[in-house]
């Protein structure tokens, strides 16, 4: 009997891997996913004293076989994942799995999930489980209102912020003052996945949802001009207060993006390398933010102290014409 030429089934297993670790999108732009700062199940060794796994919890984080719950639905929690591998890629896609549900009712829930690319890591802090004062990227999926006087924005809701390290985050006015462009986002208590995908390509940000269960991509945040240093981390990091929620990452994976060029693409300069977070035509040293809104103590003194100082022109009005009414008496007699 002749021997049998198939291919042989190891090699026919790498050739399965190399095409799942590849991929193509829409836009001409081939990914590769990076195991290096992807996050899977079975979370083998993952919260243990291992060299198994590029990844460090912090915090209330919890692994389970299905799932790393940040932090649970209990008050004053905090938890966080990072990756401890330096992203040393110009261009990349973060694929982000997650889930928030709990008890609470609409608005009586919090306080959501931050995505981060920041130059420090595993330091917890104000901003959903993390520090303030960040250098680097934050995606905000921030599921309580803290600003009463707020109508534009429906809750939960997805932000954007990129930081030098100078500005604060304000929660209390929800990040208003710094987001560089945002999004509604209902995803608490569903049956099905829901997705956020950030992709940093061409100094472009751009965030896309999938939330509805119907395995398509919703545009969140398109935003040009951003310039991001290589060698920062990846993480995720939540946090509860008074309100809370469960907060579950199920999987993060990271694709490296390449950009297919045709013949006819013009030569592009090369990039200066990026030592500072920066956004193009955008102050990240507080210039351009939005004024704080006066209380309303504040507004009852001016009020008082304008009150009083056009009351004493009008006495001095009044005076000055007294006296010029006398001296044209003296000047007819």
């Amino acid at each position: 009997m002749a021997p049998s030429w198939g291919p042989c089934p190891v090699v026919m297993a790498l050739l399965w891997l190399a095409f799942c670790s590849r991929g193509h999108t829409d836009s001409g732009t081939e990914e590769y996913l990076k195991r290096a700062h992807s996050l899977t199940k079975p979370y083998q060794g993952l919260g243990a004293s291992s060299s198994g796994t590029f990844w460090d919890i912090s915090g209330n984080t919890m692994v389970t076989a299905h799932y790393v719950r940040l932090t649970p639905d209990l008050q004053s929690k905090q938890g966080a994942i990072w990756n401890h591998i330096a992203c040393l890629m110009r261009d990349w896609e973060m694929q982000v799995h997650f889930k928030i549900h709990g008890q609470g009712k609409k608005n009586l829930n919090g306080d959501g999930i931050a995505v981060w690319y920041t130059k420090d890591r595993m330091q917890p802090g104000s901003v959903f489980g993390s520090k303030d004062l960040f250098s680097g990227l934050g995606i905000f999926l921030d599921t309580y209102p803290n600003e009463e006087k707020q109508h534009e924005r429906i809750f939960p809701y997805i932000s954007a912020m990129v930081n030098n390290g100078s500005l604060s985050y304000d929660h209390s006015r929800d990040g208003r003052p710094t987001t560089i462009g945002g999004c509604t986002a209902l995803v608490r208590n569903l049956n099905h996945d829901t997705f956020v995908v950030i992709r940093y390509l061409k100094r472009r940000l751009t965030v896309m949802i999938d939330i509805d269960g119907k395995n398509e991509w919703k545009d969140c945040i398109d935003f040009p001009g951003i310039r991001l240093p290589m060698g920062y981390y990846f993480g995720a990091s939540s946090a509860t207060g008074d309100l809370t929620d469960n907060h579950d990452v199920i999987s993060v994976k990271v694709y490296q993006l390449t950009v297919e060029k045709s013949p006819g693409d013009e030569e592009e300069e090369e990039d200066e390398e990026v030592l500072i977070p920066s956004v193009d035509n955008f102050s990240l040293l507080g210039d351009d933010l939005e004024s704080e809104p006066m209380s309303g103590v504040t507004l009852f003194f001016i009020s008082f102290f304008s009150l009083v100082g056009l009351m004493v022109l009008a006495v001095i009005g009044i005076i000055v014409f007294q006296k010029w009414q006398e001296q044209s008496r003296k000047r007819f007699y």
